[in-house]
């Protein structure tokens, strides 16, 4: 009802309330405006939106969309139909946000601008690129910030409710790759700052989430081998390796071999950085 009221705020003129709209691709694809959701609900249009909102002030060729839209199939009306679609999702940006004009028109097919802070594709990659120039320049809790914004933003696997498309399972493969990234990068920089035994638990969801991402379990065995739960470290390595040969048939790689050797042995290059380096 709270939602309901503030679509219908305007006032006699036409205007729109100052909520602010935010385009969301990381994870389900969502339209926000304020608290309210405004996404639309039918799938072809959503789809036009999660496309247009991946490749955000690039102009995406009528071709492509249509490709990605119709999964390689089109009808012979498609051309007709994807100019349907446009111009029935101007209609609802303009209707629930006043912001049809940013989706443009222009040889040869489409554009969606939009701002850095509107579409959080956009802020996650401006928060990567921060903390990789912090890290560079040795400010490291100020990176270590950027590297958690930047993870913060994600809600879920890219573009959650459209994976059934083959075109946008791609699109979606490519996003959760950045993601596992900054992932990465972020918890190797809290292991970096001694943070270790703050992160099991979130790493302990990781390896459910991905049971066959060495990465994140070498993370993992290092994060629970610095808080004195070695059985438990090696626990973590047998079970990946179960499943690396259960369902791939492969052994673990030489990195995570290497660590699970220098735990076996308690290798003192394997204990916390000195508190020193948490001044960075």
């Amino acid at each position: 009802m709270e939602c309901r009221s503030a679509a219908s705020s305007r006032t006699r003129r036409g205007k729109m309330g100052t909520a602010h709209v935010q385009f969301q691709v990381l994870g389900p694809v969502e339209i926000t405006k304020g608290i309210c959701p405004i996404t639309p609900r039918p799938a072809k249009i959503r789809s036009l939106l999660a496309l247009l909102c991946v490749k955000s002030g690039t102009v995406v060729p009528r071709d492509f969309i249509i490709n990605a839209l119709w999964s390689g199939n089109p009808p012979r009306t498609a051309r007709t139909a994807l100019q349907v679609y446009v111009s029935k999702l101007r209609k609802h940006l303009e209707a629930h946000a006043g912001l049809a004009a940013r989706l443009v028109s222009r040889p040869p097919g489409y554009v969606l601008e939009l701002e850095t802070s509107e579409l959080d594709l956009l802020a996650f990659e401006l928060q990567v690129s921060l903390a990789k120039s912090t890290a560079a320049a040795g400010r490291t809790n100020e990176a270590l910030e950027y590297w958690r914004t930047a993870c913060d933003l994600w809600r879920g696997p890219a573009l959650a409710d459209l994976r059934g498309l083959p075109a946008f399972e791609n699109f979606a493969r490519h996003l959760d790759e950045k993601r596992i990234d900054a992932l990465e990068q972020r918890i190797a920089m809290e292991l970096q700052l001694g943070r270790h035994a703050g992160i099991i638990s979130e790493l302990r969801g990781l390896v459910a989430e991905y049971p066959l991402w060495e990465d994140v379990h070498s993370q993992l065995m290092l994060s629970l081998y610095r808080s004195g739960r070695v059985s438990e470290s090696l626990h973590t390595y047998h079970k990946v390796r179960d499943a690396l040969v259960r369902e791939l048939g492969l052994e673990p790689g030489a990195r995570i071999k290497r660590l699970h050797q220098s735990i076996l042995v308690r290798d003192p290059d394997l204990d916390a950085a000195p508190a020193l380096s948490r001044a960075g």
